[in-house]
């Protein structure tokens, strides 16, 4: 059996805490880890005596190991307690928020700076926008910094998650019973469903927000018209989402194998489809490839695999141990997996395009969520 690809194409290091979040400067460079301690590690993932395929005469590629181990990360203290947020800002820095009430600004080789607080609360989300807007939430309470001044609006109910619509102007607040959207130039419009929202994900378009929630079960809306659609009958928390980059497939996490729901024909009355290796331990989270249909899944066991819509075949990333994955994320180019797990394991795979070869192809027999209209 072959090695996961970790083993020949990655690196990691044990950071001694949770990885809470993970994300990547906007270049690519730099992966960020927020941990449950309040530290922040930043992993450059420049490495030019890293291990690397190179192709051969007459088809196929060779490995060639490294010739030097990678860079440690280096570490700073964002907050006094655990750092329960991170987002990257766009300009080479990142965004925490912590439970000590704090916003703050952090990048490598130079001291955090607060950007806000919010006395007696917990910063549970951060996001940024494109137009460099910082919004964070403290319980009911969702502030938006903008150009040195802050606007603020209260929920019925305390933020789980918060994430910017991809054009950058609404944003989506997951709450007990539904979504509130925030458009930067309107009121804030509610989207109601009974029940506790934690995890939100907007379709590349725009067009639907979806919310993973604790009563095993998914809930979305068209964002035009508000009609919403039921995706239900997991066995666990589907608390982590991801859209592939030509929004046709959402796969999630709450079951034994990576769950994908057709969003190409929203409407029609199918069940969703698992896809890559079922295993005794559930998927705990999903990132979809920035470029082409294909799934990083991560297991409570701490393996990580990469599967496609539609297929039960799949590449072993990572084994199990260390962990369960908290945090997966895809570089900007899509040539790197970053991972963190519970256990406080931080890494990246380098997955160049050759490793995609058998994954380019659009996703075979799509399939469907059930939708209403309210």
């Amino acid at each position: 059996m072959n090695p996961p690809l970790l083993d020949v194409l990655g690196t990691q290091w044990d950071m001694k805490a949770p990885v809470v979040s993970i994300s990547w400067s906007h270049d690519g460079r730099t992966a960020a880890c927020a941990m449950g301690d309040g530290r922040v590690a930043f992993a450059d993932v420049r490495w030019p005596q890293g291990p690397r395929l190179e192709a051969r005469r007459g088809g196929g590629a060779s490995l060639v190991p490294a010739d030097a181990p990678a860079v440690a990360p280096t570490v700073v203290t964002a907050h006094a307690g655990s750092c329960h947020a991170l987002a990257s800002d766009g300009d080479g820095s990142f965004v925490t928020g912590g439970d000590d009430g704090r916003v703050m600004r952090v990048r490598p080789g130079a001291e955090p700076e607060e950007l806000a607080r919010m006395q007696g609360l917990w910063i549970d989300a951060v996001a940024c926008g494109r137009s460099g807007d910082v919004v964070y939430a403290g319980g009911k309470r969702v502030a938006r910094l903008r150009h040195g001044g802050t606007d603020e609006i209260e929920l019925p109910a305390s933020a789980t998650a918060i994430a910017f619509c991809p054009d950058g102007r609404t944003l989506g607040v997951a709450h007990s019973g539904g979504v509130t959207l925030w458009h930067e130039a309107a009121l804030p419009r509610r989207l109601a469903w009974p029940g506790y929202h934690r995890a939100i994900a907007w379709s590349p378009d725009g067009r639907y927000v979806v919310t993973g929630m604790q009563e095993n079960a998914l809930h979305g809306w068209r964002v035009q018209d508000g009609g919403d659609m039921e995706m239900a009958g997991y066995p666990g928390q589907p608390l982590s989402l991801a859209f592939t980059p030509d929004g046709t497939q959402l796969a999630t996490s709450g079951a034994l194998r990576p769950v994908c729901w057709d969003f190409a024909r929203p409407g029609a009355s199918q069940a969703p489809r698992e896809c890559g290796i079922q295993s005794k331990a559930p998927v705990t989270s999903v990132a979809c490839h920035p470029r082409y249909p294909v799934i990083a899944a991560g297991y409570h066991s701490g393996a990580v695999t990469l599967c496609q819509p539609g297929s039960d075949s799949f590449l072993l990333l990572k084994g199990a141990g260390g962990g369960a994955p908290s945090a997966l994320a895809w570089s900007p180019d899509g040539e790197r997996l970053a991972f963190g797990t519970q256990d406080g394991w931080l890494g990246w795979i380098e997955l160049p395009d050759p490793v995609f070869s058998h994954h380019r192809s659009a996703a075979a027999r799509p399939t469907s969520e059930k939708e209403r209209s309210t």
